[in-house]
């Protein structure tokens, strides 16, 4: 028998219907296999039959029977139904069951059924073909699907690392401005440092903490294209220059916007000076317009405004900065964020080098902080 011979289970309760088919199926080259009811059918058949030849008629398991349960199995080897007594009931029954044609016996023309076997054997390679297809694409799916993953874990890795770089650029320039005013040393740092503790005292999640910190690394990155001598200027400043000065939220959020991963950095560092009675700047926005990350950035940098020397005035002592937000509570600053900023400053502990607070000394209400 040829090794490539298409393989064919036949099933009839009539011995000598099996061996005449047989027969005919051999001479045309094909392997046979042949069951005496559907029962054998059901052991018998796997994979490797290319098309399934049922009897109707047959004791114990009739030939629908056998086809239902075949479609249990999921097989999907083409059956053709034989029968000597063919019916309109028989065709729709053999049809809706999912019967591929029907033979009729005796056989009398062997080219119609040599031509209705081959039929059902492309069927069957189609079936083959389309099913290991179907195995090959998923598997191809897969080996995309793990070396698009791999790519996406370098492209996160690189995006964070450009992230990272970026902030660390940005916090150098920023530092390299801070360290030529004696008076705005270490502020981002401090703002940041109040921001964090404010922050954890709310319990903010993780993802919001990362925007405060930013934020508060970057709300002042707008002094960087303002005239030093305005910043440093000893004294009250004169109304061009504080039109000047209060342009600074707004440059910083024009110098952070084309880093899209900090488009929420950017609003907050925007709106870092408004009020909640809206008569704050770049924007006039009220306490509602504002979120909780700005509102607290508000609080926290003022605060280290007022308690840091400047060159135009005295630092308070915490007490008195403290007393100063409250009075202020609902007017410039969020009650809330101030009593939970009240509650958590008592207790802190800054580290070694931290603060700069100077000479504490009297001060008037008036803080322009630049």
């Amino acid at each position: 028998m040829n090794d490539d011979a298409k393989k064919i289970l036949i099933a009839d309760d009539d011995a000598m219907v099996r061996s005449t088919i047989e027969k005919i199926l051999n001479m045309f080259g094909y392997e046979v296999e042949v069951a005496a009811d559907g029962l054998e059918v059901l052991e018998c058949i796997d994979d490797t039959f290319d098309v399934v030849i049922l009897d109707i008629d047959m004791p114990n398991m009739d030939g629908f029977q056998t086809m239902s349960k075949l479609n249990d199995l999921h097989c999907d080897v083409p059956v053709l139904f034989l029968t000597g007594a063919a019916s309109m009931d028989y065709a729709v029954k053999a049809i809706s069951l999912g019967a591929y044609d029907f033979l009729t016996k005796p056989i009398d023309d062997l080219d119609i059924f040599n031509v209705k076997i081959k039929r059902a054997i492309e069927k069957r390679m189609y079936v083959r073909r389309e099913r290991e297809y179907k195995v090959a694409l998923e598997d191809d799916v897969r080996i995309k699907a793990a070396q698009l993953e791999k790519q996406n874990k370098l492209l996160v890795k690189y995006s964070n690392s450009l992230e990272t770089a970026t902030v660390q650029l940005m916090t150098s320039l920023q530092n390299a401005m801070e360290e030529k005013d004696y008076y705005t040393v270490g502020h981002t740092l401090r703002v940041t440092e109040y921001a964090l503790l404010l922050g954890a005292a709310m319990d903010l999640p993780e993802d919001e903490m990362v925007v405060l910190r930013r934020a508060a690394q970057f709300h002042d990155i707008g002094k960087l294209v303002i005239d030093l001598s305005c910043i440093q200027k000893p004294g009250k400043l004169t109304d061009e220059e504080w039109v000047l000065i209060r342009k600074h939220p707004s440059i910083g959020a024009n110098i952070i916007k084309p880093l899209g991963f900090m488009a929420r950095e950017q609003t907050i560092i925007r709106h870092h000076h408004e009020r909640m009675d809206g008569k704050g700047y770049p924007d006039g926005l009220t306490g509602d317009q504002l979120d909780d990350l700005t509102k607290i950035l508000i609080v926290v940098d003022s605060y280290d405004a007022m308690t840091s020397r400047r060159n135009y005035r005295t630092n308070m002592s915490m007490e008195q900065a403290l007393a100063e937000l409250d009075l202020c509570s609902g007017r410039q600053f969020d009650k809330t964020m101030v009593d939970y900023f009240t509650r958590s400053i008592v207790d802190f502990v800054p580290g070694e080098n931290f603060f700069y607070q100077g000479k504490p000394g009297a001060s008037g209400r008036i803080f322009h902080d630049v």
